[in-house]
């Protein structure tokens, strides 16, 4: 995510130079080779010294120490923004770690990514078309909001801004609750003594379905921890519509079978597709 940020400001002709820190050496230089950083600093605090942009993208259990490790160095004026997929838990590191310099502080969430990650699959294209939320904090300074709209905006995104709390409910989902779907159900199947023998004969529809199951542990772990009261709501809904196909199977219902496709199926036709991203 952040790679691909770099690429994209540098194609659009936003920055003059782009410096990052990773903990890899190896991903340091992958970023260096591959003309995402025009620098790599060995520290937070020196990647972050001097910038007028700061972009921090760290799984979302890592947002604290992050931003606790730059904020001695904050230029005054500098835009600080995230790509965290949860923000109530992103705002509360905020305030935690960064003080009155909580301002400067514009959480956002890109709606875009890969099942892959690191730097070797940063793609100055991901943003192109993709939808923005920001999550402006209580202290947050418009002006810093004014100012990640209009880079966002200028990368080719639609920005919307919404509450930290509106943002995780809608994204456990519309987001989380199908990955964990995807995980959940390739567990499903890998775990019968004939798992392999079934996914050897899967085609299109699972594939497109499963293909979120290949993303990340670590991020989605976090992501599930930090959101898990949003998360649980929105499986209780499932599990009762699971439920309803149960018991309609049980009763040899094929009426209410049709019945709950149609719903379905009817309210999947009337959605207005958003353009095409990965999430």
């Amino acid at each position: 995510m952040g790679g691909s940020f770099a690429l994209a400001l540098k194609r659009a002709g936003l920055v003059r130079r782009v410096v990052g820190f990773s903990p890899s050496d190896t991903t340091r230089q992958r970023a260096l080779d591959r003309g995402v950083l025009d620098a790599a600093l060995p520290s937070i605090a020196d990647a972050a010294r001097g910038c007028d942009l700061l972009l921090v993208a760290v799984p979302v259990a890592a947002t604290e120490a992050s931003l606790a490790a730059l904020r001695a160095v904050l230029e005054p004026g500098a835009l600080l923004m995230d790509v965290g997929s949860t923000k109530r838990d992103v705002v509360q590191a905020a305030e935690i770690a960064l003080g009155d310099q909580i301002t400067q502080f514009v959480p956002a969430h890109p709606i875009a990514g890969k099942e892959v990650a690191g730097v070797a699959h940063a793609d100055a294209d991901l943003y192109q078309g993709c939808q923005v939320i920001l999550t402006p904090t209580a202290a947050t300074d418009p002006a810093q909001t004014a100012r990640a709209q209009a880079l966002w905006s200028a990368l080719g995104c639609r920005v919307r801004t919404m509450s930290a709390l509106a943002h995780d409910s809608a994204f456990a989902a519309v987001s989380h609750l199908p990955h964990m779907l995807a995980f959940a159900a390739m567990n499903a199947l890998t775990a019968q003594t004939e798992g392999a023998d079934f996914l050897a004969l899967a085609g299109p529809g699972f594939r497109d379905f499963s293909r979120i199951a290949a993303s990340d542990p670590a991020v989605w772990r976090d992501i599930f921890m930090a959101n898990q009261d949003q998360l649980l709501v929105q499986s209780a809904h499932l599990r009762q519509s699971l439920l309803a196909f149960e018991a309609a199977l049980r009763a040899n219902d094929a009426a209410t079978v049709q019945s709950l496709i149609s719903q379905a199926s009817a309210a999947r036709a009337a959605w207005p597709l958003p353009p095409a991203t990965t999430i």
